[in-house]
């Protein structure tokens, strides 16, 4: 890890843990009860529902997916992750810093772990709902970590477009109150695409104000869409409980996909030139695919309608500029690099949940074999030019 050694690894996929009050501190008491105890849990706290004496507060051991894995293939699978007592470093900033000089680590994105709670029982309810529970939640972020704490902790801040209004009125709190960058779900906007040009007052905003936007792995609502006309669940209570055909056609790749290249064919960056967008934690597979294919499809709808206007220049192009992908660590980051390029290509290890990397050192093997000035793009540069550190 050569590239590593004058500069510290920036992982644009860290998460930290909430402590109980997370969602109540700031929740104004008319909604506590709409919620409900899912959505004040942080969509049910990702636990089992009942844990050994002792082991309530225990968290997944990171990087403990394989071992789950392993066991649920055994002749008595046990289809939950191995627990640990919580560290320090998961809920205490100060902590975290320290443990993030042990792991190498210069900056991070910092995540929410209940990053996926907007789901889409909202849509038919009172939308000043899902809002004032991302707005207690932000206000719970800047009291114990910050948005940028130290210039190595940045913290998005949670935001919907469920209702512009709102939406914009909370963007302009976050950005007073140091935001760096937002993360809004990888999914549609409730009847529109995120980058139609109804949204461009909560777009210009985040332009002026040089934020970055972040699609953190998430409820979409595309699993809602159509797993019921396939015969599915179209809202599993775990993600462990959905079918392979959902984790194929429903989760992950398909919806992330449709929301990058929403942006694209809405000419959004041509309206808001500043922006740069991340998918955080929707792997990487996929991108040889995309970039294959959003110039062909931008010529086969030629004819059809254009929020934003026909586009000037080719879509491959202008993701290039403006969006930046974090690999899964079972994707095979050379060959991606290999097919289109490494500009787009951002560390993201996932620590500390189960399905990310036990060490966020161990991405630097993902990319060992690549020139080192592009390994440095991948494992520090991109995600520092996320945050506006250059």
């Amino acid at each position: 890890m050569a590239a590593t050694e004058a500069h510290g690894l920036f992982d644009l996929d860290n998460h930290f843990y909430e402590t109980e009050d997370a969602w109540t501190r700031y929740l104004a008491p008319e909604y506590r009860a709409l919620l409900g105890q899912f959505h004040l849990t942080g969509g049910g706290g990702g636990g089992r529902d009942e844990r050994p004496a002792g082991q309530e507060n225990w968290v997944v051991k990171p990087g403990s997916l394989k071992e789950l894995l392993r066991r649920m293939k055994s002749d008595v699978p046990d289809d939950y992750y191995p627990l640990m007592p919580p560290l320090a470093a998961f809920s205490d900033r100060d902590e975290r810093i320290k443990l993030m000089d042990e792991q190498g680590i210069e900056a991070c994105l910092m995540f929410s772990s209940a990053v996926s709670t907007e789901i889409l029982y909202f849509r038919d309810k009172d939308p000043r709902a899902l809002h004032a529970h991302f707005h207690a939640l932000n206000r719970w972020i800047e009291d114990e970590w910050g948005y940028a704490y130290q210039n190595r902790v940045f913290c998005p801040a949670m935001i919907t477009l469920r209702d512009l209004d709102l939406a914009v009125a909370e963007l302009e709190r976050v950005i007073d109150a140091g935001a760096r960058v937002v993360n809004l779900r990888p999914g549609h906007a409730y009847g529109r695409s995120p980058g139609d040009p109804y949204f461009d007052p909560f777009w210009a905003r985040v332009n002026e104000a040089g934020l970055s936007v972040a699609f953190h792995q998430g409820e979409s609502g595309w699993n809602a869409a159509v797993a019921g006309d396939w015969g599915y669940d179209p809202n599993p209570t775990r993600v462990l409980e959905m079918s392979a055909w959902q984790w194929f056609n429903s989760y992950g790749n398909t919806s992330i996909m449709a929301v990058l290249s929403a942006l694209l064919y809405d000419n959004l960056f041509a309206r808001f030139p500043n922006i740069k967008v991340a998918s955080i934690e929707n792997g990487a597979g996929w991108l040889p695919y995309f970039m294959a294919h959003i110039d062909k499809m931008r010529g086969m709808g030629r004819n059809g309608p254009w929020n934003g206007g026909q586009l000037k220049e080719r879509p491959t192009a202008i993701a290039r500029r403006h969006i930046l992908i974090a690999p899964y660590p079972e994707d095979d980051v050379e060959k991606i690099v290999e097919e289109v390029g490494h500009e787009m290509i951002g560390m993201g290890s996932d620590y500390p949940h189960a399905e990310g990397m036990a060490a966020p050192r161990e991405f630097g093997r993902l990319v060992q074999h690549l020139p080192e000035d592009q390994q440095r793009w991948i494992l520090h540069d991109n995600g520092v030019r996320m945050v506006g550190l250059t």
